[in-house]
């Protein structure tokens, strides 16, 4: 049977462009007809005679773009779903690239770690009755295959032994690449992404993922890979080439969270704490943090065990997600617990709720990203201050999207803040690593001894120079502290967030999605983009735009790209409006891992002015909450004008 063929009819029927269609046709020949991918077979002659085109099309019409650091997307067959085959270039290419990074060093050495997922193909692409190579595929042996690639070409590997009933989290693989001085790292994760998606994150010998124009090179030697090399994971235990991680780099890891601490061990039971890592890989870092320093967790027993399918998570296991952490909120209910907190699969991000009354008896309030940032700087500047701890000029880093209150939190305690970073942690230990080695970053001065906090508004902090990317463990004793500092006073996190509102300006931040799914949807949001790069809106909500910035403007702040990835990164529109006495910001970019493009809004307004009346207060905190809403509604409607479309209902709608 002619199924190349069929697939050219079936394309047909399919509104993309020709030369897809065409590239779609020769990956999908070859790994119909090689002998490397004769384990796929019949999997793919399944779809063809089944009619199953999109899935096809969007399977081949492309290798997965090596993005943001690695591949992350669906677990499946094709040369753009996640398997042994896209992990493979990838992980060849790395190596390649360490050869030119480390001429001359021997042996170059990678940590490996992953996460707790598995693929089951819960989206039922695939026919259960066939065999199928990617069938039960876990984290855990995409890595062991990646040893094998690496001892192929000479990379010596550290991963846990097969038998572990342990997982590295994401800030302790960070801490252990300086720990053991290795050259770089892997991370297999798909966050928290849906269980069936995997990913692989690739980190540099700092213990954070790579920047342009890093990520550009890897990227081209990543591109450029024609053969794989590759051992069985045994043999390159045998040859020497695996080495099995030990407990040094835990011990190490959790001690020197627990140094982070501000204001040290509390009494027994003087605040309780839930904590879930929501079946992920938490457990190992933040819960033995919290409970090493006496916090003694209270746990929410059906989500603590590991299990990548995640049964017992509402949605998504995501602590931006508030609806994630019902069952925490009942055990938190049901034990008069003062917070709440939890972590994703590969325990990078935090997230926290908090009880609006100090004897644990009231109810609950979900702490958004923008929130946990802004409190856990405030935080963290004032105890250091309290103790005459505070360096002498303070150096806070966030990012473009994150609140804005971050940056007069900083201002009163004398701090430098770096708040213009792109999306993406790599960005903070960038900025870092330049005052690390340089002594400045831009019009910053100072040394890793100035550093206090970096975050960002997906519920991502790094608190200690130690880790290179978002730490939820240290995020976690931190949050804990400063709810503990606020129930010594009678008082509740809920009410120090009112207290940063009236001192610094109440700031609604808000996400809106604009999903845009499948092949279609990635040049639907191409074109979204370039709309209304070229052809600014006048208004959005109601409020002129003052101004509008393209981070892509050669001849704007950023300067040349610095590579494609660059360039991608700086796929990144800023319109700033003001009026009515409020200050708004909307900011677009499309998702580096998932199918849509994300728009931040955010409305403020100013500091709460003695001899206000708290009616008054209410009522211009309500004006700005019913602004971001208009925002939202307004931008979806224009953006998606763009290209021809109308908003389905409730599409605009906002978290609170």
């Amino acid at each position: 049977m002619d199924f190349i063929a069929q697939a050219r009819t079936g394309f047909a029927g399919i509104d993309a462009d020709t030369s897809l269609k065409d590239k779609a046709l020769a990956n999908l020949h070859t790994w119909l007809t090689h002998a490397d991918f004769a384990a796929y077979r019949p999997q793919l002659e399944h779809l063809c005679m089944s009619g199953s085109w999109s899935v096809l099309l969007d399977s081949f019409y492309q290798v997965m773009p090596f993005g943001t650091g690695g591949r992350r997307g669906a677990v499946g067959i094709g040369p753009n779903r996640m398997n042994v085959w896209t992990l493979g270039a990838s992980v060849q290419g790395h190596c390649e690239y360490l050869r030119q990074r480390f001429p001359g060093a021997t042996p170059l050495r990678v940590v490996l770690a992953f996460d707790v997922r598995q693929f089951e193909d819960k989206r039922k692409v695939y026919n259960p009755a066939l065999p199928n190579p990617v069938l039960h595929l876990s984290s855990r042996e995409f890595c062991q295959h990646a040893a094998g690639v690496y001892a192929a070409n000479g990379i010596q590997t550290v991963i846990l032994p097969p038998d572990s009933k342990r997982y590295v989290p994401t800030p302790e693989l960070s801490f252990t690449i300086r720990f053991l001085h290795a050259h770089g790292g892997l991370n297999m994760t798909a966050s928290h992404n849906p269980p069936d998606d995997n990913g692989s994150k690739f980190y540099d010998d700092r213990g954070s993922q790579l920047v342009p124009p890093e990520d550009q090179l890897m990227s081209e030697m990543v591109e450029q890979v024609a053969t794989i090399k590759h051992v069985a994971f045994a043999d390159a235990v045998r040859a020497g080439k695996v080495q099995f991680l030990d407990e040094a780099p835990h011990r190490a890891f959790i001690e020197m969270c627990r140094k982070e601490s501000v204001l040290g061990s509390p009494k027994a039971d003087e605040l309780r704490v839930v904590f879930t890592p929501m079946h992920g890989c938490g457990g190992f870092c933040a819960g033995e943090v919290l409970e090493a320093q006496g916090f003694r967790p209270i746990p929410v027993p059906e989500q603590a065990t590991p299990d990548g399918q995640f049964p017992n998570v509402t949605k998504t296991p995501n602590p931006e997600v508030p609806e994630c952490m019902d069952r925490a909120e009942r055990v938190g209910i049901e034990r008069g617990a003062d917070l709440i907190i939890s972590t994703d699969p590969d325990a990078d991000r935090i997230g926290g709720m908090a009880n609006r009354s100090p004897d644990g008896k009231g109810t609950f309030r979900f702490l958004t990203g923008n929130e946990l940032a802004a409190l856990l700087t405030h935080f963290k500047l004032a105890q250091l201050a309290r103790s005459g701890s505070l360096p002498a000029a303070p150096i806070v880093i966030t990012t473009e999207v994150t609140t804005g209150q971050i940056t007069r939190i900083g201002r009163q305690f004398g701090a430098q803040v770096i708040a213009d970073l792109l999306v993406g942690f790599k960005y903070h230990a960038d900025a870092l690593w330049q005052i690390e080695s340089t002594g400045q970053y831009g019009d910053v001065r100072g040394s890793l001894s100035d550093f206090v906090i970096a975050t960002e508004e997906s519920h991502g902090i790094m608190a200690t120079a130690a880790v290179r990317d978002k730490d939820s463990a240290v995020a976690a004793l931190l949050l804990a502290e400063a709810a503990l500092y606020q129930k010594r006073q009678g008082r509740t996190l809920v009410d120090y967030l009112d207290d940063l509102n009236r001192q610094f300006g109440y700031f609604r931040n808000e996400l809106l999605n604009i999903v845009l799914t499948g092949l279609e949807g990635r040049l639907n949001m191409t074109r979204m983009l370039d709309a209304l790069r070229q052809n600014p809106p006048n208004a959005i909500g109601g409020l002129p735009v003052v101004s509008s910035e393209d981070l892509q403007d050669v001849n704007g702040r950023m300067g040349p790209f610095k590579g494609d990835t660059d360039k991608a990164a700086r796929n990144f529109l800023i319109f700033r409006l003001a009026g009515d006495g409020i200050a708004a910001k909307v900011c677009l970019r499309p998702s580096g891992t998932e199918p849509k493009a994300k728009a931040y809004i955010e409305v403020s307004g100013q500091p709460w002015k003695a001899g206000t009346p708290q009616t008054a207060w209410d009522a211009a905190c309500t004006v700005i909450d019913v602004r971001v809403q208009q925002l939202a509604t307004d931008f979806l409607t224009q953006a998606l004008a763009t290209i021809g479309q109308a908003a389905a209902p409730g599409a605009d709608k906002l978290s609170r």
